[in-house]
């Protein structure tokens, strides 16, 4: 069923035993985790359970993905923990404030890039990156959370003073913190070879019923403590114009990785079922589910590896699954909310670890090893969360994928085409040293689009070629294929290559020359930026063309 308003299309999934199975199931995982990463995000627990609400809700009607379940990450809740904490100078209430605004502009800016339509905006966190950041940022959060299961607190930012600083601790660490920890995780590790059965549940029952019978806070166990659930009213939060300023700077770092993240793992089990997703439309569904979050006082949300993994496991076949995910959880803290506030505190801190586990395995690397490529990109990543910590070892770390971007586009190599036997193709010449030149032609072909990065270098390398060249060349073919617009930058380094050639008394064609590339150099031609060229559709007719004995120089 589908509902249709102003041109959002509302898309309700059918019903499915399956799904209402996996549904149950994966409510079990979804609600200890909502409150243990409250607990990483330093909001109190309603906030990750009311993010819980209003990604499953927002994502159900308006996501692409049929397994994606959006709730609160650990990643985004580091993030978010350590972006606030950089502004609110110890005030807790104007740290949360700063939160839900931070929350709220993440929601704006996903939207905007879905009416851009700029779905590929993931791209730019390469994936060495984006691995070696998770897997610090997971070592950075077991490590924090291993503190609340002895019952240790530091006040140091960097990963490396906070490990000492735990460590020298150690004669005040509370064993019997350890030994719930460890035997919650025993439970967690082991009940998740059984994906339906809700193991996060399992071991927060055991939990809360060890606490009761066996008094474990007399033992130093901390609990959950009180939750308040109550709706509240919608607003924004009350922040200074310099404030919101601020956080529109962290919450485009924010949506990088929250996307990144999320991206992942619905590519994933698409291409595993072979489904359809539309990258625009989960931008736009993670923008309302993250504004609505916001203005609820929830965390920001996305979709999570573990989750979204344990959904496919349990057997989903629609967006129902979330849907009913949603009615559990909200049941279970309906009548269930006196008992969640029982529970260890150590567990809570198992479940979280449990849960970022999948990223601390060494296992992702092994292909960096084994091709030798971005080895150094993965330890320089890994190394930002560790020495500059988790905010700006990610813009660090957002700051490298770029580079790495522009440096790659930006050495960009220029090819020299040649004949293949007696066929239409051309080839490089470089590669197949069994390639011919056309006589009186030298055919250049940029490797990688033209922009303002490389342009100067590409038409650098053709003018090096040009006077090399010898005075039986009276034509030269440069083929744009790779690029599919061009920049004020490469069309005025072209129109001076031209001009270069013009003078010389030679002949410049384009070949394979896209559309909006050719509507482009046109106006150049019409405002006397560079003279008339011709161009072919494929490298033989220019090849053609520029050894026609009156071969005219037109438009």
């Amino acid at each position: 069923m589908e509902f249709r308003w102003s041109g959002l299309r509302l898309q309700m999934p059918k019903f499915s035993t399956q799904d209402v199975i996996a549904g149950l199931s994966i409510a079990g995982l979804l609600l200890p985790e909502a409150v243990a990463y409250s607990s990483i995000g330093n909001l109190p627990p309603q906030a990750g359970v009311l993010a819980l609400f209003a990604g499953l809700l927002c994502y159900g009607l308006l996501g692409s993905s049929r397994f994606a379940i959006v709730s609160a990450t650990s990643s985004s809740a580091a993030v978010m923990a350590a972006a606030t904490a950089s502004m609110a100078n110890g005030d807790p209430q104007h740290r949360m404030a700063l939160a839900f605004g931070l929350i709220i502009l993440s929601g704006i800016f996903f939207v905007l890039a879905s009416l851009a339509k700029i779905g590929s905006v993931s791209e730019f966190v390469a994936k060495p990156v984006l691995r070696g950041f998770a897997f610090a940022l997971a070592l950075t959060i077991t490590i924090k959370q291993f503190s609340k299961i002895v019952d240790v607190h530091s006040t140091e930012t960097n990963f490396l003073y906070y490990v000492a600083d735990i460590g020298s601790q150690f004669a005040t660490w509370n064993m019997n913190g350890i030994l719930v920890g460890l035997i919650a995780l025993a439970m967690l590790f082991s009940l998740a070879r059984f994906p339906k059965i809700p193991g996060g549940l399992i071991t927060i029952a055991c939990g809360i019923a060890a606490g009761k019978f066996l008094h474990l806070e007399q033992y130093g166990i901390h609990l959950v403590g009180s939750m308040q659930l109550q709706l509240p009213t919608p607003g924004l939060p009350p922040l200074a114009h310099h404030e919101w300023a601020r956080l529109g700077e962290l919450a485009l770092a924010m949506v990088m990785i929250l996307y990144a993240e999320s991206y992942s793992s619905i590519r994933t089990y698409a291409l595993k079922h072979g489904d359809q997703t539309s990258a625009n439309r989960d931008l736009f569904a993670f923008g309302i589910s993250n504004i609505v979050s916001g203005l609820f006082h929830g965390m920001p949300v996305g979709a999570g590896y573990s989750a979204t993994s344990a959904n496919e496991a349990a057997g989903a076949q629609s967006k129902l699954a979330g849907l009913c995910a949603a009615l559990t959880v909200l049941v279970m803290v309906w009548t269930l909310l006196p008992l969640i506030e029982l529970i260890p505190e150590p567990v809570l801190a198992a479940i979280v670890i449990h849960a970022v586990s999948h990223s601390l395995s060494l296992n992702a690397f092994k292909p960096y090893m084994v091709w030798r490529r971005d080895v150094i990109v993965v330890f320089v990543a890994i190394a930002g969360v560790i020495i500059l910590g988790v905010l700006d070892g990610l813009l660090t770390a957002i700051a490298l994928s770029i580079a790495l971007m522009l440096r790659r586009i930006a050495n960009a190599n220029v090819t020299v085409l040649g004949r293949l036997g007696s066929s239409h193709d051309f080839v490089s010449m470089q590669k197949h040293p069994e390639a011919k030149s056309v006589p009186g032609v030298i055919i250049f072909r940029p490797e990688t689009p033209m922009f303002f990065a490389n342009a100067e270098r590409i038409t650098t390398e053709i003018r090096h070629g040009i006077a090399a060249a010898d005075n039986s060349v009276h034509s030269f073919v440069v083929s744009l294929e790779e690029s599919y617009d061009l920049d004020s930058s490469s069309l005025q380094a072209l129109a001076d290559l031209s001009n270069l050639i013009a003078s010389q008394h030679r002949q410049l064609f384009f070949a394979r020359l896209k559309d909006q590339v050719q509507d482009i150099l046109d106006e150049g031609v019409a405002i006397g930026l560079m003279p008339a060229y011709s161009s072919g559709i494929s490298v033989d007719d220019t090849v053609a063309m520029a050894n026609k004995p009156s071969a005219a120089v037109t438009t």
